[in-house]
């Protein structure tokens, strides 16, 4: 994603090419630093506070002080004014060091991507201490999807040692049988995704801990994220699936929800 303004705690907007993080952070050395990603839509941070509150739970679980909710929703209001773009994507960065708000713009294909439908390599999966947060530690997840992408996949599908389906590296996975639509518990060792929740909201769903073969049994399968939104699925290693109906409805559902409708 291409980066369109940059600012910083204590220094506000800066040139995007400008360094902000110091070589010694513990963001940088150790990974201990924490994330979250948002979309824009028109001008509109998407469900700024949940993502605030998930920050925050995060710096939790990696021991860093509480984040300033209220002087890092002022610097995302001066980054993205320094943006003017109206429908992008917000990041914010909180390390021991410093506190950042990023916006970039939105992947090009991501239309492209929603029409064919996403290929997910099946990925034997063991979660780490930090399953759930947002951290910056994200290299095993980048790793497994750059390798889904080298086999000639889209994404990853972690499962996990019992047979569970859990997550994609960025996403939550959702599958429908009939009228119905599954995704799995948070009591697993997933994220919780705020679009996940979202979704939850417009249409409700069963959640539990299924088997890989229960998904790949399924009528439909798609995922949910921040950025991408609602993406189908059509095919989960070999097995392929048509283009169902649940993942274009549930993505007009979400565009009016983020628009006010």
């Amino acid at each position: 994603m291409t980066l369109l303004a940059l600012a910083q705690l204590g220094r506000g907007v800066v040139p995007v090419d400008e360094p902000v993080l110091r070589a010694d952070d513990e963001g940088v050395l150790r990974g201990r630093a924490v994330f979250e990603t948002l979309r824009v839509y028109d001008g509109r941070p998407f469900e700024l506070h949940p993502h605030f509150d998930r920050l925050a739970a995060s710096a939790r679980r990696l021991r860093l002080p509480e984040p300033p909710q209220g002087q890092l929703q002022s610097l995302a209001h001066d980054a993205l004014a320094a943006a003017n773009e109206p429908n992008c994507v917000l990041r914010f960065l909180w390390t021991p060091e410093t506190g950042l708000a990023l916006v970039s713009a939105l992947p090009p294909d991501l239309e492209d991507l929603r029409k064919r439908g996403l290929r997910l390599q099946v990925c034997d999966w063991a979660t780490g201490l930090l399953a759930g947060a947002k951290s910056v530690s994200y290299a095993e997840n980048m790793a497994a999807q750059a390798a889904a992408v080298e086999a000639g996949f889209d994404d990853a599908l972690f499962v996990a040692p019992d047979g569970s389906v859990l997550e994609g590296p960025t996403s939550n996975v959702w599958f429908r049988e009939g009228d119905v639509l599954h995704t799995p518990t948070l009591a697993l060792p997933i994220l919780a995704g705020v679009t996940r929740s979202v979704i939850w909201k417009l249409a409700g769903a069963e959640e539990g801990r299924y088997p890989l073969e229960r998904l790949l049994a399924a009528d439909e399968v798609f995922l949910s994220s921040s950025v991408r939104e609602v993406m189908p699925v059509v095919a989960v290693g070999e097995t392929a699936f048509e283009r169902g109906p649940a993942a274009a409805e549930l993505q007009n559902a979400l565009r009016r929800y983020a628009g006010g409708a």
